[in-house]
């Protein structure tokens, strides 16, 4: 569903000016109910100015006193001719200034745990350029020593959603190319969820089994001999000096 224009700032109008629940004003801007509540309560987009989404041709009166009558209606975006296909525009990903300092570590992670991918995907993906990708995979960045590898989408500068269909994308291409993968380019090709359900080491091949234990050395290994029983009575009857019984019968006096 379409979303409005300044989602943060048409939540903090709707909560200053309606009764419409948290629920139905996180559900139309597309935040979560809590973060609306914070807005309520304000703790969260302090100093923010309300943006009226009636003034700006996104909601009628009528559809508001509607949603404020009936608390499990969904309030719908008016349609608006100049907005149609906004979402499809092509070109870099906007980045805000507080995130741009840590793009090139999310840079630094894609390198490292999907090299599977592309520049030109990357840069789709976080919002940077071919040069930068180019620099952080040969080391050479100004900055590198220093650079710490970090998950774009904890980072705010993706979707989860995002990263695995362009995982997913370089799966089927390498399918497509008919290259064999072996199990930690597997690991990385696949999504988050897939690859916890992995095992986490590769395991050996039926045919190569027990060659682990393979030794080129001609001499074989001795084997302690462990049919030899020892009588317990053995340890207490000591040997005699070479004389029998009847020997010391005679030297007796």
């Amino acid at each position: 569903m379409a979303k409005p224009l300044m989602a943060k700032a048409t939540a903090v109008w709707l909560v200053d000016n309606t009764t419409i629940s948290f629920k139905q004003i996180a559900d139309f801007v597309g935040m979560h109910e809590l973060e609306v509540q914070g807005i309520a309560d304000g703790d969260v987009a302090a100093g923010v100015k309300g943006f009226d989404p009636i003034a700006n041709n996104q909601l009628t009166q009528d559809e508001i006193d509607t949603a404020q009558n009936n608390p499990l209606y969904k309030l719908k975006l008016k349609f608006n001719p100049a907005a149609s296909g906004e979402e499809k525009r092509r070109g870099p990903r906007y980045t805000p200034l507080s995130k741009r300092q840590d793009r090139p570590n999310s840079i630094l992670w894609l390198v490292k745990f999907h090299p599977e991918l592309s520049d030109g995907q990357i840069a789709k993906l976080v919002g940077t350029t071919k040069p930068t990708i180019q620099s952080i995979r040969e080391r050479t960045h100004w900055n590198i020593s220093n650079m710490q590898p970090i998950d774009p989408v904890a980072l705010g500068l993706c979707k989860q959603s995002e990263l695995d269909a362009i995982v997913q994308k370089a799966a089927a291409k390498k399918a497509a190319e008919g290259g064999v993968m072996s199990d930690d380019e597997r690991r990385k090709l696949v999504s988050t969820e897939q690859s916890l359900e992995m095992d986490s080491a590769p395991k050996i091949p039926t045919a190569i089994e027990g060659l682990e234990t393979f030794s080129l050395s001609d001499e074989p290994e001795e084997k302690e001999d462990d049919d030899v029983i020892v009588d317990a009575d053995s340890f207490f009857n000591l040997p005699n000096d070479g004389g029998s019984e009847e020997d010391d019968d005679d030297k007796r006096p």
